[in-house]
């Protein structure tokens, strides 16, 4: 943030003065769902689950024939989600934080014995339960170890993906929570996400439902009308072949047109696309 804006504060975890918003992505689609901006003191799980119910119920309703899943880190690791992502009929795979107790556990199913010249690499399930939780829960553990390594390094994972889905495969389909951090870098670099200079805290976050608009206006229009293989080109990119295009105004009677040049080399991508989009019919 800039200077003394309105509810601005302090986060110990960036180490800087800012806001800490919550948003939310469809992973498949890379649509961006929702977005509330809270104050920078604001812990991560803070209102989460009233953040993610509507959008739980809006599947659930619109789209009762798939069940949603939801990825989260360690920072939403609270048991009002999980106990809402239940009570929904809703997979969830969320990181915990590592404690004593899940330490423990961890090494008994693999002590720090002699280390060894290949990395080694472990998925077990435990039940566990914290003192806030109502009940034990499925925790996938990852040990990894690498070559030559005296100490594993363990990541645990809360979830209540069924059986079908081995420990390897819940920790696999958590960690594709990272292109999730492209969609941000993505909304950020190009739609100004970060960009809140307004001293009015009404004001900023106007300006970020505005960029979460754009990103999805812009997303929509690559995802509908963009031939394949180019469906996962860039705002920056995007700009530059169909946004950012040199024209001159022509005025004929009563109409205008803009006249590109005939040595636009992007003239033919520019106008499938346009073609496409006036073919799509809005219901």
């Amino acid at each position: 943030t800039y200077g003394k804006q309105e509810s601005s504060d302090y986060n110990a975890h960036y180490g800087t003065i800012g806001f800490h918003p919550l948003v939310a992505f469809d992973g498949a689609t890379g649509d961006f769902l929702k977005a509330k901006l809270r104050p920078g003191n604001r812990y991560t799980s803070h209102g989460v689950a009233d953040f993610v119910r509507p959008i739980l119920e809006h599947y659930n309703e619109h789209f009762p024939e798939t069940t949603p899943f939801l990825r989260g880190d360690s920072g939403f690791a609270t048991p009002e989600l999980y106990e809402l992502c239940e009570k929904e009929s809703v997979y969830y795979a969320i990181r915990l934080k590592s404690n004593a107790i899940l330490q423990r556990m961890a090494e008994e199913l693999h002590p720090n014995d002699a280390s060894t010249g290949e990395t080694q690499c472990y998925y077990e399930e435990i039940a566990y339960q914290a003192k806030s939780w109502d009940k034990p829960r499925k925790v996938i553990v990852q040990s990894v170890r690498p070559a030559n390594e005296l100490f594993f390094t363990h990541t645990f994972i809360v979830t209540n993906l069924v059986e079908c889905f081995s420990p390897k495969q819940v920790v696999l389909t958590y960690q594709k929570r990272g292109t999730m951090e492209n969609y941000i870098k993505e909304a950020k670099s190009g739609f100004s996400l970060d960009q809140l200079s307004s001293h009015k805290f009404e004001i900023n976050e106007s300006r970020l439902m505005l960029s979460l608009i754009a990103y999805n206006l812009t997303n929509w229009m690559r995802t509908l009308t963009f031939p394949e293989g180019q469906k996962n080109m860039q705002i920056e990119t995007i700009r530059t072949r169909i946004v950012k295009v040199a024209s001159k105004l022509v005025r004929s009677g009563r109409s205008l047109y803009f006249k590109l040049s005939s040595s636009f080399v992007y003239q033919d991508f520019l106008w499938k696309v346009l073609g496409r989009i006036q073919e799509l019919k809005i219901e």
